[in-house]
C-alpha cells in the first residue's frame, strides 16, 4: 500500500486534479465527498474519457469522468483480497479504507513488490519517474 491520500472534491475540475496529479507526481487521485470516497480518477481517465472526446477540461467535474463507487480494501485485508478484487474488478489501484476513512491505495505495482520483489513490475514499481512522468 502506498500510504497517504491525494484527494479532489467531486465537483474540482479536470485541470485541477491535472495540477494536482503533476505537483504529487501521481497518476491518480481519490475522488471525495468529505470523508467518503465517491471515485478514483486517474490520468487516463481524464485523456480518454475527456479529452480524446472533446469535453473542455476546465469546466467537466471530477465526479463526471472518475470511476465511481470504487472497489475498497482494508489495511489488514491480505494480499490474495486485494489481487482478487483486481482481477475480478479490472482495476490496477484499490482505495485503502480503515474505519470509514481512506488511508492509502493498493496499486499492482505494491502487489509486485509483496508477491516477488525481484519481478520486472517490482522493479518498475519501484523506479522514480522520468521527467516527472508517471504511468
Amino acid at each position: 500500500m502506498t500510504p497517504g491520500v491525494v484527494a479532489v472534491r467531486p465537483d474540482a475540475s479536470l485541470v485541477e486534479a491535472a495540477q494536482l496529479m503533476r505537483t504529487q507526481d501521481i497518476g491518480d487521485v481519490l475522488v471525495a465527498d468529505g470523508q467518503r470516497i465517491v471515485g478514483v480518477l486517474t490520468d487516463r481517465d481524464i485523456t480518454v474519457r475527456a479529452v480524446a472526446e472533446g469535453i473542455d477540461p476546465l469546466t467537466v467535474s471530477a465526479r463526471s469522468v472518475c470511476t465511481p463507487d470504487p472497489v475498497v480494501v482494508g489495511p489488514d485485508d491480505p494480499v490474495g483480497t486485494a489481487v482478487a478484487l483486481m482481477r475480478t474488478h479490472a482495476v490496477r489501484r484499490l482505495p485503502v479504507v480503515e474505519d470509514g476513512m481512506p488511508v492509502g491505495v493498493v496499486s499492482l505495482a505494491d502487489l509486485a513488490v509483496a508477491e516477488d520483489p525481484d519481478s520486472a513490475l517490482a522493479a518498475i514499481g519501484r523506479a522514480e519517474p522520468a521527467g516527472g512522468a508517471t504511468a
